[in-house]
């Protein structure tokens, strides 16, 4: 019944769009599906990376890397603006279209948006332990929900994937191009606003 439960709030905490989530719908706008599951397969390292921390460290532990790292969600906020403001400035440059970015290129940026993310690191190390049972293994128990968690999140952000690179037929047309890269311009500053209002505590 526990799982049950965790499974449940797990799938409603993933659906909910996030920086992870925009980044990957921007990409499979701009760059198509096989970029966004790229951008998918970055997201998801990270957070087996976030996962870890989570597991083994103490809430103090976690807490104060954490804050020290906090220089580092600013640079994704940075990198986000810029990947926003880059892609409107060509929506207003005739039909340019993007610059093509490679399996590397969508790779890193799945994985510096979802790793400049320190609330993520707190939010697992607060939510998962609530889902063991006192007197059983700690770890054990940690790192079979930590596996579920990161499935369900590799599925989900498959699903967003796939469900919005068939966008991409809508914007087949050089006349709807620039509006194509407005809004991925503006699902970038979207996810950057996202991470610069997160707290670290």
């Amino acid at each position: 019944m526990e799982l049950l439960i965790f499974i449940f709030v797990s799938v409603g905490i993933i659906i909910i769009p996030g920086p992870n989530v925009l980044v990957i719908i921007s990409t499979c706008i701009t760059h198509g599906k096989v970029r966004g599951l790229q951008t998918v397969a970055g997201t998801s390292t990270a957070m087996l990376i976030q996962l870890l921390i989570a597991a083994l460290g103490t809430t103090y532990f976690v807490s104060i890397l954490t804050k020290g790292f906090i220089w580092l969600k600013w640079a994704g906020v940075v990198y986000l603006i810029y990947l926003g403001i880059t892609h409107i400035v060509i929506a207003l440059q005739s039909h340019k279209p993007p610059s093509p970015i490679t399996a590397i290129g969508s790779f890193q940026r799945g994985f510096w948006v979802s790793l400049t993310n320190p609330k993520t690191i707190l939010f697992f190390g607060a939510f998962l332990p609530q889902f063991t049972v006192q007197g059983a293994p700690y770890l054990p128990q940690v790192a079979i929900l930590s596996a579920i968690f990161w499935l369900l999140a590799v599925i989900l952000d498959s699903a967003y994937a796939l469900l919005s690179s068939r966008l991409i037929l809508l914007f087949q047309s050089k006349n709807l191009l620039k509006y194509k890269n407005g809004l991925c311009g503006s699902l970038y500053i979207g996810a950057g606003s996202l991470l610069a209002g997160t707290k670290n505590a």
